[in-house]
């Protein structure tokens, strides 16, 4: 579908590409002093979701978001903003996320939608033990799938029993949430009793759901298309039309763009100024999750190796970009051995990103507790001996 709304009035702000770009860096807490006394909790409310995926190299994905922001944050304080009683939830959004928990009414729009449909990814379950699990975390409190009764029926992982499949569909109706991760297990329990009340009992429309959440993906990304607002929360386009005219977003023309796009209001107001990070970014971060925005504004056609085979690979199995000075400067693909940090394969732009990517690792390796860096494969070796005397 084109990128034109026929009844979107014509922009009236016209942004340079350099601007939008440091537009969508503060909007993701990458320009700017951070804010580490609302710590992970307040990088989840910025951003409004974080990535769940199970791959863990140099730390799982959601714990490497606000890493990215904050530095070396513990990984308990994570923990407890993302399943701490009452801070966050589950859910489906741009793909399984954390949320925060003043989303929860914001999601009832999909909440409802799975609910027509009486079923979850094609699995149907029966009655009997859709009240099974609901009446066991009843009696018994949150519960993970395997205490619920079992989470598969082979060993095969997409073999899931009955009570797996009745769980997981009550949690995408909104009936049980997770209250927490043991060893990546999701913990079940009633949203009844894990929801705070004044968020369990509103129930929003579905214009009133999108509205609010086209907004606060707007926020969240400073400027964007109309396709990078429906990719942060995967909204249908249908959904975003009818909901753009009421998110208090202002249509603005991007140079370079070649499509409408939207901006806040509050980000418009004040001139994007501050400090940058310079960081290695989960493939999994919201700034880079979404592979076109990401070519827009910085010119990086970047995307997750992990699933590709490892002969067609050309950056490493979980490359991770290199931000400094707000630009996309470079990949690493790290691993751990030991009390040692391994760079597998590193690639960067321009030889003047070298002290940067030393930062960066440096940093990197101390907040795993590693004591050394090692890099085995540089795409210019003409730059290891400035970069090994930096890692020093």
């Amino acid at each position: 579908m084109a990128e034109t709304l026929a009844a979107t009035p014509p922009p009236t702000v016209r942004i340079p590409a350099d601007h939008a770009r440091r537009l969508a860096l503060r909007a993701q807490g990458l320009l700017g002093s951070p804010d580490r006394r609302s710590g992970a909790q307040g990088v989840l409310r910025q951003l409004g979701a974080v990535q769940l995926d199970t791959i863990s190299v140099l730390a799982r994905s959601h714990e490497l978001v606000p890493y990215a922001r904050l530095g070396a944050v513990g990984r308990r304080p994570v923990e407890q903003a993302y399943w701490g009683a009452g801070t966050a939830f589950e859910y489906w959004s741009h793909a399984a996320c954390v949320l925060p928990i003043e989303e929860w009414p914001l999601f009832a729009f999909r909440r409802r939608a799975y609910r027509s449909k009486g079923r979850v990814w094609g699995h149907p379950v029966s009655p009997e033990a859709y009240a099974a699990v609901i009446d066991k975390l009843r009696a018994e409190g949150p519960l993970t799938s395997t205490a619920l009764g079992g989470a598969k029926r082979t060993s095969e992982w997409w073999d899931w029993s009955d009570t797996k499949i009745a769980v997981e569909r009550a949690l995408a109706f909104g009936d049980v949430v997770v209250t927490e991760r043991r060893g990546w297990k999701r913990v079940y329990d009633l949203a009844e009793r894990a929801v705070p009340g004044e968020l369990f009992g509103q129930d929003p429309t579905d214009a009133a759901c999108l509205a609010r959440l086209v907004a606060r993906a707007g926020a969240a990304l400073g400027v964007a298309t109309r396709a990078d607002l429906m990719d942060y929360h995967r909204l249908k386009g249908a959904q975003l039309d009818a909901a753009l005219p009421e998110s208090g977003l202002v249509p603005v023309e991007v140079e370079g763009w070649g499509a409408p796009a939207w901006a806040d209001p509050a980000a418009l107001a004040a001139e994007p100024r501050g400090r940058h990070r310079t960081t290695l970014l989960s493939p999994f971060d919201s700034l880079v999750w979404d592979r076109p925005r990401t070519e827009r504004i910085f010119g990086m056609n970047h995307r997750l190796e992990a699933y590709t085979p490892k002969h067609k690979r050309v950056h490493g199995y979980f490359a991770m970009p290199l931000l400094t000075a707000g630009r996309l400067v470079g990949r690493v693909d790290p691993a751990r051995e030991g009390s040692t940090l391994v760079a597998r394969q590193v690639s960067l732009d321009a030889p003047k990103f070298v002290p940067a990517l030393a930062e960066a690792l440096r940093e990197a390796a101390g907040w795993v507790g590693c004591s050394d860096v090692r890099v085995e494969r540089l795409a210019d070796e003409s730059l290891r001996p400035e970069l090994e005397k930096l890692l020093g």
